[in-house]
């Protein structure tokens, strides 16, 4: 029997316990601790045996079990339905409340809910902002019919619970790939023979990208540079940032034409992660010859400031995309690189504006740019292009002169 007396104003106290449960989750609670809190006053309120939160994954194939009461083998199992299957699967295809009776005799997708004893269910999904997050179910060992009260209650805690889910998970994620990029990140550009480099990444307003750079020496004694961007936002773009840099890598290290780099790295991009593309430009700097080979995967050229005269974006040809047209060659520029001069490298959240034309903002970076120590360009480069105001998107700099000849002994 559900609970009758005083039954509204019982369920707007139960409701407001809830609603501060989740308002204060914002500040010091993450998704594990959240849903056990939640699924215990849930399970108290409503006097059920078992109380079960599962998520949706990632791909939005499967309700994965993340949090239990009364049932917690359910996520010591690692207990898994797929949407439209089952009794939590169709909750989530339905996207409405579905009450079963008797479970024995329903078709269930979960052996657990039998093995448990279960005799009566009635579960609800967690939807916020139109977007689903998961499914909510609470179930009872007696047979139980749920008064609408209690299934509107229910609903009512599963869009807290949605809400301050996806919240967090968000935030999460966000953490974890600005941490993963910032790991794959040099923690400072190595120290080069006859190279001066420093660099700046600052992540965008709104989420972590896949921006990225690299710096490394070869075998030969050259050195690589790489700059890309990968397609996407937060943790997925992340990763795919992180197997990119890996992969780029260990090509290089076995041929030191950069056209050839990106061909290969783009044909490994196709076959294992066909859904990914990304910008990519690589450049080999042989500070003893005074040059630079370049290959552009669709990415933006660098700025090149010689010692005397203005700045230049390098008039070099964009090739397809990483991700885009196997068959595609690719093409290297070779560029003279004088003692004193300057390349700069960026990603396009430095020069893109809303409000403003692409062509603009490479004039703002070629008018910040000059062949001076890469740090003090660095800082006037960022002064002049992101000012007091973080970019909306991930931005990353790095800057390599060729070391002018000395000076006065300065």
């Amino acid at each position: 029997m559900g609970n009758t007396a005083g039954a509204s104003e019982g369920a707007i106290r139960r409701l407001s316990n809830i609603q501060a449960i989740t308002d204060e989750a914002f500040a010091y609670m993450g998704v594990d601790e959240l849903l056990d809190t939640l699924l215990g006053r849930v399970r108290a309120i409503l006097e059920v045996d078992t109380a079960v939160v599962l998520l949706l994954d990632r791909e939005e194939r499967f309700l994965v079990a993340t949090a239990a009461k009364g049932i917690e083998e359910e996520v010591a199992q690692a207990a898994h339905v797929p949407v439209g299957e089952g009794f939590a699967g169709r909750v989530a295809a339905e996207r409405r409340p579905v009450y079963v009776p008797d479970v024995p005799s329903a078709r269930v997708f979960n052996p657990l809910l039998v093995e448990r004893g279960l005799h009566s269910l009635l579960g609800v999904p967690l939807v916020t902002g139109g977007t689903l997050v998961g499914v909510m179910h609470v179930g009872t060992l007696a047979h139980r019919r749920f008064t609408g009260e209690e299934t509107e209650f229910l609903q009512l805690a599963a869009s807290r619970v949605a809400l301050a889910v996806q919240s967090l998970l968000s935030r999460a994620e966000r953490a974890g790939a600005l941490e993963l990029q910032r790991s794959l990140l040099p923690a400072a550009p190595p120290r080069v023979p006859g190279l001066e480099l420093a660099a700046r990444y600052s992540p965008g307003k709104a989420i972590v990208g896949g921006d990225w750079y690299d710096v490394f020496t070869l075998p030969s004694g050259e050195v690589g540079i790489v700059i890309g961007d990968v397609a996407g936002h937060g943790l997925p773009a992340a990763v795919v940032m992180g197997r990119m840099r890996s992969a780029l890598r260990a090509y290089a290290l076995d041929n030191d034409d950069p056209a050839e780099v990106l061909r290969k790295l783009n044909r490994k991009m196709l076959h294992f992660e066909p859904e990914a593309t990304a910008t990519v430009l690589y450049a080999v700097v042989d500070t003893a010859a005074g040059r630079a080979r370049l290959s552009s995967a669709g990415h933006p050229p660098p700025v090149l400031a010689l010692p005397h005269g203005p700045a230049e974006s390098v008039d070099m040809k964009f090739d397809v995309l990483i991700g885009l047209g196997e068959d595609i060659p690719r093409r290297t520029l070779t560029l003279g690189l004088p003692p004193g001069a300057l390349l700069c490298f960026y990603t396009d959240g430095l020069i893109e504006r809303r409000d403003d034309s692409i062509m603009a903002g490479v004039a703002r970076l070629c008018e910040a740019t000059y062949a001076g120590p890469p740090e003090a360009v660095g800082a006037a480069v960022m002064s002049a292009l992101i000012g007091r105001e973080a970019a909306a998107d991930d931005v990353a700099l790095l800057l390599a002169r060729r070391v002018p000849p000395e000076r006065g002994g300065a």
